[in-house]
């Protein structure tokens, strides 16, 4: 089975709450083994830019099955080269995208954009660790998650037997 939407918003999540974490403005992108669009955020005043460079570097990741900095000093060899140009162009082979692989093969890839090329990195693989860490929720600061959390734990403190 391939990569969901729900698994991308997911990937999404994971990789704007680190950038939130970091203090920085990104977009990311989650795109398919193909290197198809899966799911994209752009985050208030992250620079436009960053919204094709994430699609860039997922595709270049989930291209070549790894992350797409480790392709950076490869990007003027034949292969690569050639391969970035059937493709149409698309590719971006710097770092800040990580492929999201299962079972050995890979599925897609997440790709960050509008911090420095290690934020990038960070961010993509937080969101990408979503996957395999589901119930661990990456920490947004919502007011309406801040009082669902307490309505909770309200609810488990008046529950028969329960001790404090």
């Amino acid at each position: 089975m391939g990569l969901t939407l729900e698994e991308a918003n997911r990937i999404l999540r994971g990789a704007l709450a680190k950038a939130q974490e970091l203090n920085i403005k990104i977009s990311a992108s989650v795109c398919d083994a193909g290197g198809r669009p899966v799911a994209f955020q752009r985050m208030d005043n992250a620079i436009w830019a960053s919204a094709y460079a994430s699609q860039g570097k997922a595709v270049a990741s989930a291209a070549f099955g790894r992350p797409s900095g480790e392709m950076a000093e490869r990007a003027d060899q034949p292969t690569p080269r050639g391969v970035a140009a059937a493709e149409g162009g698309h590719m971006i082979m710097g770092q800040g995208a990580v492929p999201i692989i299962r079972n050995g093969v890979v599925e897609g890839a997440c790709g960050v954009s509008g911090g420095t090329a290690q934020q990038d990195e960070d961010c993509a693989r937080a969101g990408v660790a979503q996957l395999q860490h589901p119930l661990r929720r990456p920490r947004v600061r919502l007011l309406s998650d801040i009082r669902a959390v307490h309505r909770q734990r309200s609810a488990v403190r008046h529950l028969p037997g329960h001790v404090p």
